[in-house]
């Protein structure tokens, strides 16, 4: 397999998966959810990306857990794209982090929260690797532009756009389908980021909340309003997971729900 990520964006037999972990949590569970879902991904003929943050960087309180070690992280990302043979994708904070992660990944996504920052864009497109930027949960889908000509301004490397839901006041998220053709006017790959769409954060006790029960819902919407991508972030555990537990999808839901997303996708486009 062709491990350029660019080749499965221009895929059109299907829409492409993002999915995987929030975060590594040790070293033998991700290469478990990577092995699980590049089977089911491999039987439904969609191309498949897997995702898992090797730090976590943006957390609500101090005692939150943010990693294993960032070399032991980027080496196990590295293990399971040489592995699985599967693109690999992962998040990072500053220039500097961009820089290393490019040697290990084959996208680097940059947060919600840090997509106008300037020398973070510029970074992770002089790396030439390609670069999926989340839309910021209090950015227009039309502001975006202005993050896609920061990385175009170095390189000429794959750019996607995320969509993963808008503040509706402090305590929930709500995800305007406009924002799929409004991005697309860009005339790059749109992902629908499934599972942080549906996030409650600024909870009380500092665990961010969410509604997996909308999964369903919110990923077949996505789809019909033309998505490219779908990211999601899934677990054999969700109650047991040290990031996200509140919004994951069970693994052992992921088969049907692409098996739903596959249909809706083809009835629309075939």
């Amino acid at each position: 397999m062709n491990l350029n990520p660019e080749l499965l964006f221009k895929n059109k037999s299907s829409f492409f998966l993002i999915a995987g972990p929030c975060v590594i949590e040790n070293t033998q569970l991700p290469m478990q959810i990577a092995a699980e879902l590049k089977a089911i991904t491999t039987r439904l003929h969609i191309p498949f990306i897997f995702k898992a943050s090797y730090r976590k960087a943006n957390r609500s309180r101090i005692d939150s857990f943010t990693g294993i070690g960032d070399l032991e992280g980027l080496e196990l990302l590295k293990e399971i794209r040489n592995s699985l043979q599967v693109p690999v994708l992962t998040d990072v904070h500053t220039p500097q982090e961009a820089e290393i992660a490019s040697e290990y990944v084959d996208i680097l996504q940059i947060p919600a929260f840090l997509c106008r920052q300037t020398e973070l864009l510029v970074a992770a497109g002089r790396t030439g690797k390609a670069v999926n930027i989340k839309k910021g949960q209090f950015v227009s889908p039309q502001a975006m532009q202005y993050a896609v000509q920061k990385v175009k301004s170095v390189s000429d490397a794959q750019i996607l756009l995320t969509e993963r839901g808008t503040t509706f006041g402090y305590q929930d998220l709500i995800v305007d389908m406009r924002s799929i053709p409004w991005m697309k006017t860009q005339e790059v790959p749109v992902v629908l980021d499934v599972t942080h769409s549906l996030q409650q954060p600024n909870q009380p006790t500092g665990v961010t909340g969410g509604m997996p029960e909308l999964i369903r819902t919110i990923a077949s919407a996505g789809i019909a309003a033309g998505a490219d991508g779908i990211f999601m972030e899934t677990h054999p555990n969700p109650a047991n997971a040290k990031s996200d537990s509140a919004n994951m999808l069970p693994l052992q839901h992921a088969e049907e729900l692409l098996m739903r997303l596959q249909r809706i996708y083809n009835a629309i486009n075939h």
